[in-house]
């Protein structure tokens, strides 16, 4: 099982070092399937659109929500989200088959044992190498999901396509 996780302290950083990791293999011709997010600002500063652009050239979804003026909870659209999981399970099944799985953060919703967790463990099963976003709220979810069997990926692009290419090449 060759499955990774990556963590940064900058907010936006594992999003941004995803989407570089999955140029980088594109850029390579390693087969993708998977999900890498993009925020945009808003006018608050505090808050931001999230989008996720299916791997490897699919659509771009909104998975956040406006809830207005003071709401507190959660932002994320679970519909959204669960058309994106949609798009990347049918991608998984592709021929040629995908090599490598991205997939942008384990969160609340994997946490929960929804949303790309999944994904995640049918990738797995196939043989695909595996790359993921955690936060620190959900690091311990993640490792409880992959039994310890996870890596933490270095927050380093060339030394993260490096995991992936070696990983790739003992199969």
């Amino acid at each position: 099982m060759h499955l990774a996780y990556v963590m940064t302290e900058t907010r936006g950083a594992t999003d941004r070092l995803l989407t570089a990791l999955a140029q980088a293999l594109d850029a390579k011709g390693i087969r993708l399937a998977g999900i890498v997010q993009s925020n945009t600002e808003c006018s608050d500063d505090t808050l931001c659109d999230m989008d996720v652009r299916v791997l490897p050239a699919g659509e771009t979804i909104r998975i956040s929500q406006s809830l207005g003026a003071g709401a507190r909870g959660c932002r994320l659209n679970p519909e959204a989200l669960e058309s994106a999981v949609g798009q990347v399970t049918a991608s998984l099944h592709a021929e040629p088959q995908p090599q490598v799985l991205i997939v942008n953060k384990f969160g609340k919703h994997e946490a929960d044992g929804r949303g790309m967790r999944p994904v995640i463990g049918e990738a797995l099963a196939q043989g695909m190498v595996v790359v993921s976003g955690v936060n620190k709220m959900n690091v311990e979810a993640f490792q409880g999901f992959s039994d310890g069997m996870a890596v933490e990926g270095a927050t380093d692009l060339e030394a993260l396509v490096a995991w992936v290419n070696e990983s790739l090449s003992a199969g």
